[in-house]
């Protein structure tokens, strides 16, 4: 898998011809048996494209980084799909947690649809554990939860009513000092957070008991970032026990989030800030203006791009200006503006030609 961190690394990269081979792939034997043949059947078919558009001297670098990402796949430990990304100076494979359409892109841009998809399919999440001994936080990918341990995470309570006791005496309020004391906890643990959100913002899951919950939720300054919470006492999660808890709690509000882009867009179209079908939205990606791009599964655009890069023309199929698929591009290009994706089972954006945005204006 990939993180976001990553995919956008790699989505900045520029170079033409860049490859990007993707097949499906089995987890056993014997339909794994196969696998082999088909990637470099299609490792194959790229070099043959490659050479019949450029010199062998030209393209000799990228080939020589395609057969060295052939020759690492290990064939006995594969998800459903997998990714080889080459160009001149770049060789990168991606395992994807779901069965992508054989085919070979060769653009300026590598093919990082299939990597935004499986975001999305399989996507990551962040778990925030409330607990005064101590809090915890977890990056998390469908049920596997891996601790963040970097400073200040965990993070110990050690104010009153946490690890220094709390203050006695007459006309003493305990149990206020006490609330006011795990309110400040919190509002540390959130300033926390979001240090870590801004490198990449992420959905979080935040499990506690309900006093603490409650606390939480009132102190947050990112409350839209939570998609779902756990009650309960975890002073010491096992991830593994966890990750089982949380999964479903997360899947069930990453459905609602697709939901709720739906009914944005419903919204964005009865007061004319929407774009509908993939030269409109094209058009508003390029001016920045994709605050939410819905897209169906499936749905591919080829074509060549204008001289000023503002419009998509009839597909040519070579030179720099031929994109394999504008989606992918367009999906790049609302990522990087700090735009979100969203996918839908094809025919459910079927009035918007399979593909619509909601606009920032």
């Amino acid at each position: 898998m990939i993180c976001r961190i990553e995919l956008k690394q790699l989505q900045g990269l520029q170079d033409y011809p860049s490859l990007s081979l993707l097949a499906p792939t089995h987890r056993t034997a014997p339909a794994n048996q196969k696998d082999r043949i088909v990637v470099k059947n299609l490792a194959a078919e790229g070099v043959k494209r490659l050479q019949g558009e450029f010199k062998k001297r030209d393209v000799a670098a990228l080939v020589q980084n395609l057969n060295q990402l052939v020759d690492r796949v290990d064939w006995e430990h594969s998800l459903e799909g997998l990714a080889l990304f080459a160009s001149r100076d770049v060789a990168t494979m991606v395992q994807l947690p779901f069965r992508p359409r054989a085919r070979v892109v060769i653009d300026e841009t590598f093919a990082t649809r299939d990597l935004v998809y499986s975001l999305n399919r399989s996507p990551s999440y962040r778990v925030l554990v409330l607990t005064e001994k101590p809090t915890r936080l977890f990056d998390a990918t469908t049920n596997v939860l891996t601790e963040y341990t970097t400073k200040p995470f965990p993070m110990v309570h050690k104010g009153p009513g946490g690890a220094t006791r709390l203050p006695g005496g007459q006309g003493i309020n305990r149990s206020a000092v006490r609330d006011e004391s795990h309110r400040q906890f919190f509002r540390k643990v959130d300033e926390a957070l979001g240090v870590i959100q801004k490198t990449e913002h992420l959905p979080v899951v935040v499990v506690g008991v309900e006093r603490y919950l409650a606390f939480y939720q009132e102190v947050t300054k990112d409350p839209d970032a939570i998609v779902g919470v756990v009650a309960g006492s975890y002073d010491d999660p096992n991830p593994t026990a966890l990750g089982k808890l949380v999964w479903p709690v997360f899947k069930l509000g990453a459905t609602l989030r697709r939901t709720r882009a739906l009914a944005r867009l419903n919204e964005a179209v009865s007061v004319n800030r929407h774009a509908s079908g993939i030269d409109q939205v094209w058009r508003a990606a390029f001016e920045k203006r994709c605050q939410i791009l819905l897209v169906e599964t499936g749905f591919e655009h080829p074509a060549d791009l204008s001289p000023q890069g503002d419009r998509l023309l009839p597909y040519g199929g070579r030179g720099a200006a031929a994109l394999d698929d504008a989606v992918d591009e367009v999906i790049e290009m609302v990522i990087a503006d700090g735009g979100e994706v969203f996918f839908y089972d094809p025919g459910v954006l079927d009035l918007h030609q399979g593909i619509a945005a909601v606009l920032r204006y």
